[in-house]
C-alpha cells in the first residue's frame, strides 16, 4: 500500500475550483512502488535516497571512496561540520552534490542550501540538472508530490510561478537561472526551501533570501563542487584568490555568529593548486581534508 506521509497533498476544495485559472489541481496519489515504502527510510539515509530515487544516475557499484563521500554528506547535512574530499573527475561527485541538495531540502533538513561551482556556467548546469529531476523524475514526483506537483503544473511556463495558487493560497515558487524556491504548501516540511547557485568568484558574500513571512534567511549548508578550473589551477594568483574566498566569504555564508555546514569535492590538478592547499590540514584544518586515489591497485 502506498505510503501517505504527512506531507501528502490531498484533494478537497483545492485546485482550479479554489484558484480559478491560476489554481492547480490536487496532487495524484503517491506512486505504488518500492520507493513509496522507502520514503521514511531515506529521510536519514543518503545512500538509500540515491539508490532508491535516482537508480539511473547511480547504477554502478559504489567504491569505498564514494561511501566515504556519502557519509560526509550525510554528516554535514544532518549534524554539521566542514569536509573536503579529493576525487577524480568523472567519478560522480557533481551528481552527489546535486542530489545532496535535493535530499537536504525535500526532507526539511536544511532550509537554504548554497551550491557553488568553479564558475557561473558550471553552477548554472548543476541547477539545470536539479530542475530536470524536479520536473521529470517519476519516482521523485510519486513520493514527493507536495514538492514536484506544483512545479510540474507550471508546464514549463515558469512565468506562471508568481501567480500559482493551491487551495486559494499562493505557492510562491521561485524558478530562475540561479535559484529555486520550492512551493509553499501547508504541511510540507520543504515549504519555501531554497537552492541558490553561484560560481566561486561570483556573488557569494551576503547571500540571503526573504521568506514570504518576512524573515530573512541565510544558507546553513554549502556544497562546493570542484572550485577550480584547469586554467585557475595553473595560476598562483587565481588559486590564492579562490583560497581567500573559501576562507572568508564561504565560511561567512551563514551570517554573524553562525557556522556553515558543508562539503567540498576537489580534484588536484597540479602541486600547490587550490585543491592541494585546501586538503592540507595544516593550512586549512577547518575543512578536515581527505585525499582519495585514482587507482589503488592494478
Amino acid at each position: 500500500m502506498a505510503l501517505r506521509g504527512r506531507n501528502h497533498i490531498s484533494g478537497g476544495k483545492g485546485g482550479k475550483a479554489a484558484g480559478g485559472a491560476r489554481g492547480i489541481a490536487p496532487t495524484p496519489a503517491l506512486a505504488r512502488s518500492r520507493c513509496s515504502q522507502g520514503r521514511e527510510k531515506a529521510a536519514r539515509d543518503f545512500r538509500y535516497f540515491c539508490e532508491a530515487y535516482f537508480p539511473r544516475t547511480f547504477h554502478l557499484k559504489w567504491s569505498n571512496d564514494h561511501l566515504k563521500v556519502i557519509a560526509k554528506i550525510e554528516q554535514a547535512v544532518l549534524e554539521g561540520g566542514l569536509f573536503a574530499m579529493a576525487m577524480p573527475r568523472g567519478s560522480g561527485k557533481t551528481s552527489l552534490c546535486e542530489i545532496a541538495c535535493l535530499w537536504a531540502l525535500v526532507y526539511g533538513h536544511r532550509e537554504f542550501v548554497a551550491l557553488v561551482g568553479s564558475d557561473e556556467e558550471h553552477a548554472a548546469r548543476m541547477l539545470d540538472s536539479i530542475k530536470a529531476e524536479l520536473e521529470n523524475s517519476e519516482i521523485l514526483g510519486g513520493d514527493f508530490p507536495e514538492v514536484c506537483h506544483p512545479i510540474r503544473s507550471l508546464e514549463g511556463i515558469h512565468q506562471r510561478a508568481s501567480g500559482q495558487l493551491f487551495q486559494g493560497k499562493q505557492t510562491h515558487i521561485g524558478w530562475t537561472a540561479r535559484e529555486i524556491v520550492l512551493p509553499t504548501i501547508a504541511g510540507s516540511v520543504a515549504s519555501g526551501a531554497i537552492i541558490r547557485v553561484a560560481g566561486i568568484t561570483g556573488r557569494i558574500r551576503g547571500m540571503k533570501h526573504k521568506r514570504v513571512d518576512g524573515v530573512s534567511v541565510r544558507p546553513s549548508l554549502v556544497l562546493i563542487d570542484d572550485p577550480q578550473t584547469d586554467e585557475s589551477a595553473r595560476s598562483p594568483s587565481q588559486c590564492a584568490n579562490r583560497e581567500r574566498i573559501l576562507a572568508g566569504a564561504i565560511l561567512g555564508l551563514a551570517g554573524p555568529g553562525r557556522k556553515i555546514a558543508g562539503l567540498m569535492t576537489l580534484t588536484v590538478v597540479r602541486p600547490d593548486d587550490l585543491a592541494d592547499r585546501i586538503l592540507d590540514r595544516d593550512k586549512h584544518p577547518q575543512w578536515q581534508g581527505e585525499r582519495t586515489k585514482m587507482v589503488y591497485s592494478f
